[in-house]
């Protein structure tokens, strides 16, 4: 009873802290990458949405960044008055799709139409996260939107349970899986409650410099110089389209790479740009 009432109490201080920052980066949970660092029959498991997350406070929906998205009035009246997190999303390997609507200035309704709100997550809701799960279900059911989502979760029984649903995934033309401790409660950071499975490992870094092309490229980017959150910095030479090449991401932006595994010395082997965060 006590570890509920603190959960609760929780929940409501960091509702006024959603709502009171609403310009700042709001505080979410964030996913390590899963190395068989876990037991996996204690994690709920989805599917990881190729989308572009999104958190609702209540009142307002906002980028992971804290920008405001600028969303369709019918979009958001339909939203419970709860906060919620997940990933606006039309469909597997849509994101460049999906990332072109959302970010209009102008809302486009034939274009939202399309795009659906899937709900992963109530930041500051107390209980377990099977708990949160089932009252995700019941708010989605209250809202009766076709645009309001929930992500489906379930259980593995065993790791090759799991291996054998991310190629089922990939096969389908996914992006990975997610699992969340069935019976974690609310956190913010970057944590092992929740971790992502996918072939490829991604990360952030910010524009640092450009390094002139040569050859081919010559005249416009051959590589990006970059440096991620812990300091390191290295090239970003492969992934560009021609297009990018002639007009990359300018100095200060943040860029998310992908990549196979970091080496001894912490920098990320075989990186390859993906796209700008632009929000």
């Amino acid at each position: 009873m006590l570890r509920w009432l603190l959960a609760l109490w929780i929940g409501v201080l960091m509702s006024i802290s959603f709502t009171a920052n609403a310009d700042e980066e709001p505080a979410i949970l964030l996913a390590n990458v899963y190395r068989n660092q876990v037991d996996v029959t204690q994690y709920l498991v989805s599917e990881k949405l190729d989308g572009v997350r999104a958190v609702w406070d209540g009142r307002s929906l906002r980028f992971r960044s804290g920008k405001p998205i600028h969303a369709p009035a019918w979009f958001v009246d339909a939203l419970p008055a709860q906060p919620l997190d997940g990933e606006l999303w039309i469909g597997r390997g849509s994101f460049e799709r999906v990332s072109g609507i959302v970010r209009k200035e102008i809302p486009v309704d034939a274009e939202w139409r399309h795009v659906r709100y899937m709900i992963f997550e109530l930041p500051g809701a107390p209980g377990s996260f099977r708990q949160r799960v089932d009252q995700i279900g019941q708010l989605v059911h209250q809202a009766n939107v076709p645009w309001l989502q929930r992500i489906d979760q379930s259980t593995v029984s065993d790791l090759n349970e799991l291996q054998q649903w991310l190629a089922t995934i990939l096969d389908a033309g996914g992006e990975g899986l997610m699992l969340h401790r069935a019976d974690a409660v609310y956190e913010t950071g970057r944590s092992d409650t929740l971790l992502k499975l996918k072939p490829w490992l991604d990360a952030e870094a910010e524009v640092i410099g450009h390094r002139a092309g040569k050859g081919r490229h010559t005249g416009r980017l051959g590589a990006l110089q970059v440096r991620t959150p812990e300091g390191k910095t290295f090239l970003l030479g492969t992934g560009f389209s021609d297009a990018q090449r002639q007009n990359p991401p300018p100095i200060g932006a943040r860029v998310t790479y992908r990549y196979r595994e970091l080496t001894r010395t912490g920098l990320p082997r075989f990186a390859s740009f993906l796209r700008v965060r632009e929000y």
